[in-house]
């Protein structure tokens, strides 16, 4: 028996945990109209798989009609949802993980205009900032139904076989009840907190007649929401805490600290890269002292030192590893195996929630195999014929493509130009918030080296070069080019962002920061040009500031931007530079306003406008090749063998990948070379 804490069983009433580690609910919107199908249970068995004790599905499934399923949430007021979670429990089970789903009405956290399109409600009429919709407070009738739903859904994911449900009351219906900040109510649902906590009471206590006491129920519970006025503060949790110990009916409390209604609140309560890890747990510590009752929990807990530190103090019972299981699913498998050092990092990137609450599906940052087992395994399989493979860059593109090609048991050469490994990411590691990325590019060189792939670096490549290593295979990973080619003439008057980041520039002492790029680079660069003290107009042509960073990701630029004074003007396209005197003349327009032009003065324009590929050895390359760089599309898609012959004569098939075709983002690099390589 392992003497290691995190493999450690954990009894759970009749349920024995086989470790102590999980992955709490979470809602990766993989459904298909509202039910967890194929590709819903194959990321959770891959899961089970990797050794987990225990994955939570749903974050939440929906119990009402009156809950619009605005993040892809599954609809656990649906009978057909039972034998799909049935087949996915089962397959969970074979393998000794533990299944359990979360339940919620959503409440006011949701918006009209989704699902049925009926009216939202909440305990009263407050807006949540985050959804915008506006509720109505909820009648009897109302709070009726609601409660004799979450019975229904209980008792579905009974008969579906599942090992238990977790009830949501963070953020949600239970807790828009529960805190002062929301409920407004003069009946017996409102005033103090026991009448608070009344409609809560109704919802436990029809589950329990429904499902009896054998099954397991827990909560997740926010124990303090950390508001600055009113709210459930730490005292009146504890509250909480006790009297759910007393009734008796809960199983366990998943424990949260903080509140969701904004994405700053957000971020604080999950933390992104750069942020503190595990913020909480101290606090969840202190909670556990306080109950006999089991404790989950999990914020940011990205590492196994962290968690194993968790579990061994005797902070938490179970701990939850859910954005780390997105990069890696078999962390488990990883710790009994004693390869803790092959596990793929999180690193806190957050692609994977900024899409949830897009409506899109949820996406790691740096595993492309995340959400797609079904077409691209997160096990690579071995070529049947060995194949020489050149690939040219190490950014995210390339580097992915040197340890695919190498786990299919291709001999691979890596060329660079630089004399380190990294593309683009080196450039974003240049913030110290953001320096955890370059676990992407570290992992992936352990990953190469120990599989024998061979690296050239300070190499510019040329097509003799590249020709001279007689490749079967040549995959053109090279990036791009900060561009600033905006305009006919007076581009060479232009900074581009890169220059700020690098340092290759210092910034101005007035400056406008021109970004229709849209990403991480511009608010990176305005970062470094409020941080030297200079007066800075930050301007983009899109209603919101920087759309492809997202409202995770944007929260911490915010914290360093506002207080620093930065002008934020949205809806404004910069169409012409020219020079007067020591000073840059901006001629500033609209894409609403077209004829509407004004010229404002500068001393420095610093402009964002994504990159130009660095393609030439790739064109070079082309008529020595076989396919002369073309790619089937479907072939591609479904991970099958390029099998184009342009040029009979050609030595070689060509692939380029990521920036060096054009501008996206990590993880479109990282998934072009997984499913170039994949196919060779």
């Amino acid at each position: 028996m392992s003497k290691d804490p995190l493999l450690q069983p954990f009894q759970l009433k009749h349920l024995t945990l086989k470790n102590r580690i999980m992955s709490t609910s979470h809602e990766p919107a993989y459904g298909e109209d509202g039910l967890p199908k194929d590709r819903y249970r194959a990321y959770h068995v891959e899961r089970a798989k990797g050794g987990l004790a225990m994955t939570m599905t749903a974050g939440s499934a929906v119990v009402s009609r009156d809950s619009p399923p605005t993040f892809g949430n599954l609809l656990a007021y649906k009978d057909e949802i039972v034998p799909w979670l049935k087949a996915l429990t089962d397959e969970c089970h074979d393998h000794g993980c533990a299944v359990m789903i979360q339940l919620t009405h959503l409440g006011r956290r949701s918006h009209w205009n989704t699902g049925d399109w009926l009216p939202l409600i909440s305990s009263s009429d407050v807006r949540e900032p985050a959804h915008r919709g506006f509720p109505k407070p909820a009648e009897p009738w109302d709070i009726d139904r609601i409660v004799t739903d979450y019975a229904d859904a209980a008792e579905r994911m009974q008969a579906a076989g599942l090992d238990g449900i977790e009830l949501h009351s963070y953020c949600q219906l239970i807790n828009q009840f529960m805190t002062d900040q929301i409920n407004h109510r003069d009946d017996e649902y409102g005033g103090g907190l026991p009448e608070r906590m009344h409609f809560f009471d109704r919802v436990i206590r029809a589950v329990r007649d429904r499902v009896g006491s054998d099954f397991i129920v827990g909560i997740r519970q926010t124990v303090a929401e950390d508001y600055q006025f009113g709210g459930i503060d730490e005292n009146q949790g504890l509250q909480i805490v006790r009297k759910l110990e007393e009734d008796g009916m809960i199983d366990f409390i998943n424990v949260i600290r903080g509140r969701c209604n904004t994405d700053p609140a957000m971020v604080d309560v999950i933390p992104v890269t750069g942020m503190k890890s595990a913020p909480h747990l101290d606090f969840v510590g202190e909670v556990k002292k306080t109950t006999t009752v089991p404790i989950f929990h999990a914020a940011r807990i990205p590492d196994v030192a962290t968690a194993r530190h968790a579990v061994a103090s005797g902070k938490l019972d179970m701990v939850g590893m859910t954005r780390a299981h997105m990069a890696d699913p078999h962390i488990v498998q990883k710790i009994m195996d004693g390869q803790e050092d092959h596990i793929r990092p999180c690193v806190g990137a957050t692609y994977c929630l900024d899409r949830i609450y897009l409506g899109e599906a949820a996406l790691c940052t740096h595993n492309a195999s995340t959400g797609r087992e079904l077409d691209v395994p997160h096990h690579t399989p071995r070529a049947e014929t060995s194949k020489n493979v050149v690939v040219v860059g190490t950014g995210p593109a390339g580097l992915e493509a040197a340890r695919v090609a190498a786990d299919r048991g291709h001999k691979v050469t890596v060329l660079e130009a630089a004399d380190q490994p990294g593309g683009q990411i080196l450039l974003a590691g240049q913030n110290p918030r953001r320096r955890e990325l370059l676990s992407i590019i570290d992992w992936r060189m352990q990953q190469c080296m120990d599989r024998d792939v061979e690296f050239r670096f300070n190499t510019w490549a040329e097509a003799e070069d590249v020709t001279a290593l007689n490749p079967d295979a040549v995959i053109i990973a090279t990036g791009g080019m900060a561009q600033t080619e905006l305009f006919d003439s007076g581009n060479e008057a232009l900074v581009s962002t890169w220059d700020i980041i690098s340092g290759d520039v210092k910034p101005g002492s007035n400056v406008l920061l021109f970004d229709d790029g849209s990403d991480h680079a511009a608010l990176q660069a305005a970062e470094v040009i409020a941080k030297s003290g200079a007066k800075l107009e930050f301007m983009g042509p899109e209603r919101n500031i920087s759309p492809d960073v997202m409202g995770m990701n944007l929260t911490p630029y915010m914290r360093e931007l506002q207080p620093r004074g930065v002008t934020f003007t949205m809806a404004r396209r910069l169409v012409g530079v020219t020079r007067d005197g020591n000073q840059l003349s901006a001629q500033i327009s609209s894409d609403y306003c077209e004829d509407m032009v004004e010229s404002r003065s500068f001393d420095q324009i610093v402009v964002n406008h994504g990159t130009t590929p660095l393609a030439d050895i790739y064109f070079d390359l082309v008529p020595l090749s076989s396919n002369g760089g073309a790619v089937d599309y479907e072939a591609l898609v479904v991970g099958a063998p390029q099998t184009i012959q342009r040029n009979p004569e050609g030595q070689f098939q060509l692939f380029r990948i990521g920036d060096a075709v054009s501008a996206r983002n990590i993880h479109a690099a990282v998934f072009d070379g997984l499913r170039y390589a994949r196919g060779l």
